[in-house]
């Protein structure tokens, strides 16, 4: 009985991957593992940089408020199986079997972290993460950092280049390896006309 109540007030999930950070690299991080069919939790707290943008130079994109951006990227995601969290995580750490994310709710395990925080960097400095000379996350090209299968993506891991599709990309390419990894080959995601499923 204790432990059903203890339960009900800190719920737990399981989940292949967590993204923390809900800007255009967590999205586009929950975007692309949601429709690979990776259980995906992304936790944001809406305090996205985009707020203060407009965007008239992402691609296919002529002219958008960053409000919308990130309401129409929370839909994408959402609409694709990503579970979208209003939790701030409080401390991300390594288990043998992978992650243990906290937040002030409860506690969520995955195999995968995806860290999206912009310029705070305590939740990668709090895992060990090594750093650059120049005070950022140091990450490979697939954004994968010195701890095996935790990411740094957007200004996390640049020092000053700061911006909308460079850190969309950078989302895209940590989940493109996480793929890769999980299905034991190099992975694209690449859809064709006939490929795209209705919503």
């Amino acid at each position: 009985m204790v432990r059903l109540f203890f339960e009900a007030l800190f719920p737990s999930c399981m989940a292949d991957i967590v993204i923390v950070g809900g800007g255009p690299a967590g999205l586009s991080a929950a975007l692309y593992a949601a429709k690979n069919d990776l259980d995906t939790v992304l936790f944001d707290t809406d305090e996205s940089w985009m707020h203060k943008a407009h965007l008239f130079n992402y691609p296919a994109i002529r002219s958008i408020s960053g409000d919308e951006f990130l309401a129409v990227t929370r839909g994408q995601a959402s609409d694709r199986g990503a579970a979208l969290r209003d939790e701030e995580v409080t401390d991300v750490a390594q288990t043998d079997e992978g992650f243990v994310v906290t937040t002030a709710d409860g506690e969520y395990t995955a195999s995968y972290v995806v860290l999206a925080t912009g310029g705070d960097r305590s939740l990668a400095e709090g895992l060990g993460c090594a750093f650059t000379d120049e005070e950022v996350v140091d990450v490979d090209l697939d954004m994968e950092t010195s701890v095996e299968n935790v990411y740094a993506t957007g200004a996390m891991g640049r020092a000053e280049k700061w911006q909308a599709v460079i850190a969309s990309g950078d989302g895209a390419a940590a989940v493109l390896d996480i793929l890769s990894k999980e299905k034991g080959e190099y992975y694209h995601d690449f859809d064709m006309p006939s490929d795209v499923p209705e919503l």
